[in-house]
């Protein structure tokens, strides 16, 4: 074989991977989202990949290793909504309020999360570390934005930029379990909209 003809079978073969580790975070999650990651087998998460146990484990050599793998993907696809920097603090606020009308319409994404952010409470959960990152990472993002539009003199008298962050974060997560448990009744985006308008002098849009 020439060496062009193995670069590409090469570049087939890192793609197929690819695609087959897709496929099994995917199928992860979606066991995740029913039984939560406590309940979750390896084998149920092969066999809904379409796998045996043993291929998946080439892959994922143990649940801990999948259970980051799906984090990351939830990451990389909300990092990739809100963009790589917002224009303003207050785009910043938009694009927050536009991930939490993603998220409403996504239910199994949201009760994959809310599983785990419970579950993960537990010192010795494997996402025990994962959320305490994220939710230190989430609230210095908001707190940055509220505190450079209280520089800007657009927040109102009185509101601490980094407790409000706090409340902020508090109440997406909230709302997601009401949200989750009466969807008919709890609009996220209205609630998130008005907690945010209250911190402002001026329209949010």
């Amino acid at each position: 074989m020439s060496a062009g003809g193995a670069k590409a079978s090469a570049s087939r073969g890192y793609a197929k991977g690819r695609a087959r580790r897709a496929q099994i975070v995917e199928a992860a999650a979606a066991v995740y989202a029913d039984v939560g990651y406590d309940g979750a087998s390896l084998r149920e998460i092969a066999k809904r990949a379409g796998l045996s146990h043993v291929g998946l484990l080439y892959y994922f050599p143990d649940r801990e290793a999948l259970l980051a793998a799906v984090l990351e993907r939830r990451d990389e696809q909300d990092a990739a909504r809100i963009g790589p920097e917002a224009s303003s603090p207050m785009a910043v606020l938009r694009l927050l309020l536009g991930l939490a009308d993603h998220n409403a319409r996504h239910p199994a994404m949201v009760e994959l999360y809310v599983r785990l952010a419970a579950e993960a409470c537990a010192d010795e959960h494997p996402a025990h570390g994962y959320f305490i990152r994220h939710y230190a990472d989430t609230r210095d993002y908001v707190h940055r934005a509220l505190l450079e539009l209280a520089e800007q003199g657009r927040l109102r008298d009185g509101v601490d930029p980094r407790a409000a962050a706090v409340g902020f974060v508090a109440l997406m997560d909230g709302l997601q379990v009401q949200w989750l448990t009466s969807p008919d009744e709890v609009d996220m985006v209205a609630a998130l909209r008005i907690f945010v308008q209250q911190l402002l002098t001026e329209p949010l849009e």
